[in-house]
């Protein structure tokens, strides 16, 4: 278990986002903190991705604020974002995960044994001379939570982290991330597979039009839900 981060909670207080007249996000009350995984669900355009980029603070709300730790503008010390398609540097896979650790301030004379300590988090050890661009999709991605670890966030935001993967490569990602629950991050990930969700959810949040639908404790959610549109989307119908 990792000491607490002065960043924690992440709280919204009636945040909204627009760009022009599309509000994506909608007067949203919210606060996440502690241990555990949050896995956000909804149909696309329910404003997942802008929740996680405005909690990750690369965007700022067009109404209401977003705290860090009961503070506003922290700088992402211990806060770390997987995109759905992460570019990678042209360089090695060590050598992306050398410009990371520079970027997060370890020293150099620390970068060789937290690059092979990386490497064999995410299970690419033996990989670390090859391009990272010549690694296979669900190589990179691995590379690319590798990268994400490296800043040893308190919390970790997903963005469909497997949304391009096969099954092998998929179970892969899952793997990390229930080792990187257990040992303290706070893990919030989006994902449209409700298998996922349930092999990894201890909350589940469903979204639609930029608002919280309904939220509650993952088995809860999945096998009582208590609203209308949770029942529907959970059996596939579509929300409009």
């Amino acid at each position: 278990m990792r000491a607490p981060s002065d960043e924690l909670p992440i709280r919204f207080d009636n945040v909204s986002f627009a760009v022009r007249d599309m509000r994506a996000i909608a007067e949203l009350a919210w606060s996440t903190g502690g241990s555990g995984t949050t896995v956000l669900l909804g149909p696309n355009g329910a404003g997942k991705t802008t929740l996680l980029r405005l909690a990750m603070g690369l965007i700022r709300p067009t109404a209401g604020r977003v705290t860090w730790g009961g503070r506003e503008n922290v700088p992402p010390t211990r806060r770390a974002f997987l995109f759905q398609r992460p570019a990678m540097l042209r360089r090695s896979a060590a050598g992306n995960l050398h410009y990371a650790l520079a970027a997060a301030g370890v020293p150099r004379a620390e970068r060789n044994a937290r690059t092979a300590t990386l490497l064999a988090q995410v299970g690419l050890e033996g990989f670390g001379e090859r391009p990272a661009r010549q690694l296979s999709g669900g190589e990179q991605q691995r590379l690319a939570l590798a990268r994400a670890l490296a800043r040893d966030p308190a919390v970790l935001f997903l963005d469909e982290p497997t949304a391009s993967l096969d099954p092998a490569s998929t179970k892969s990602i899952e793997d990390i991330v229930r080792a990187v629950a257990l040992r303290g991050v706070r893990v919030v990930m989006s994902t449209h597979d409700l298998g996922q969700a349930r092999r990894l959810a201890d909350e589940a949040v469903l979204m639609h039009r930029g608002r919280f639908v309904e939220t509650g404790k993952a088995d809860t959610f999945f096998d009582t839900p208590r609203t209308v549109e949770a029942r529907r989307f959970l059996n596939g119908d579509l929300l409009i």
